[in-house]
């Protein structure tokens, strides 16, 4: 009896500050802003104002809002497809392929994770430069250099300068991942299907990608949710939003609502569409790549 008392005695020291903690620090600010987006309130005085759902019925007229729903859009479709596509290649290559330095060019991938966001943007920023950044002038050397591109000052092109950037910082903490994933695939599996004749090609496809299945569903599901807050920091460090609301996405529309424009129950509204979007979003992911796990 001792001895159960004990046991649960244990659980509950772990489990209840690490239960509190998520109260204290989730659940209570999420139903914050669930609560404030009801209220229309400049966020710095007493007066409240209750109006329903006034606030989400703004949203669906305002323009800049569904600017930056579409931007959103664009980045997480861009960006996911762009960053898994080349995590997956460039581990499967590191994986099987006799290269030489393969631990170099694993650290190599890896560094830009663990460099800030302010330090990627002001490095792309400066790569971006349409007077003396690196891509104008190599393009210079290819006899394009008499008219610049303004890669973050043309609203045509700007959003896809931000995902060339958000998909170089990411590449590297996928490809580990998809690595450790694809090394424990038995190496008897690739020597049979050898013999059988498959090329390397076909035992990516038939073999690793089915085998490692699982990881890539949840890295899928995380990186897409995760790329919503990344956006907000790529904007925030190197335009701002602009030009004239061209790179605006939900997080920064959100905070310029809240906190500079003192329309914070508009700005919460943002936030409770960004929650609902999110787990939507994650929720329609795992069913289209729900699939039974193979064992090995």
């Amino acid at each position: 009896m001792k001895k159960g008392h004990r046991r649960t005695g244990f659980v509950a020291t772990c489990i209840v500050p690490a239960t509190l903690l998520f109260i204290v620090f989730m659940i209570i600010p999420t139903f914050n802003v669930f609560k404030m987006s009801l209220y229309k309130w400049g966020g710095y005085s007493n007066k409240k104002k209750f109006v329903g759902l006034d606030n989400f019925q703004k949203l669906l007229g305002d323009t800049k809002f569904l600017q930056s729903f579409q931007n959103t859009l664009l980045l997480i479709v861009i960006v996911t497809v762009i960053t898994m596509s080349m995590a997956l290649i460039f581990a499967a290559i590191l994986s099987r392929e006799k290269i030489r330095g393969q631990n170099i060019f694993r650290v190599v991938f890896y560094i830009p994770n663990i460099l800030s966001v302010v330090i990627i943007s002001a490095i792309f920023s400066a790569i971006y430069d349409a007077n003396n950044g690196m891509l104008n002038s190599l393009l210079s050397l290819f006899g394009k250099g008499d008219n610049p591109v303004y890669w973050l000052g043309d609203q045509k092109i700007v959003i896809f300068s931000l995902a060339g950037a958000m998909v170089w910082q990411a590449i590297g903490y996928y490809m580990v991942m998809y690595m450790a994933s694809m090394a424990s695939v038995p190496e008897t599996l690739y020597e049979s299907s050898a013999l059988d004749g498959a090329t390397r090609l076909q035992q990516f496809f038939q073999i690793t990608l089915p085998l490692i299945w699982t990881n890539i569903r949840t890295t899928l599901t995380f990186f897409i949710i995760s790329s919503i807050n990344l956006s907000f920091l790529f904007v925030k460090a190197m335009t701002s939003g602009g030009p004239d609301g061209s790179t605006e996405v939900f997080l920064s529309y959100m905070y310029k609502q809240a906190y500079t424009n003192s329309s914070y129950g508009y700005g919460m509204a943002v936030g409770v569409v960004v929650f609902v979007f999110s787990f939507g979003l994650s929720a329609i992911v795992n069913l289209l790549t729900k699939r039974e796990p193979i064992d090995l």
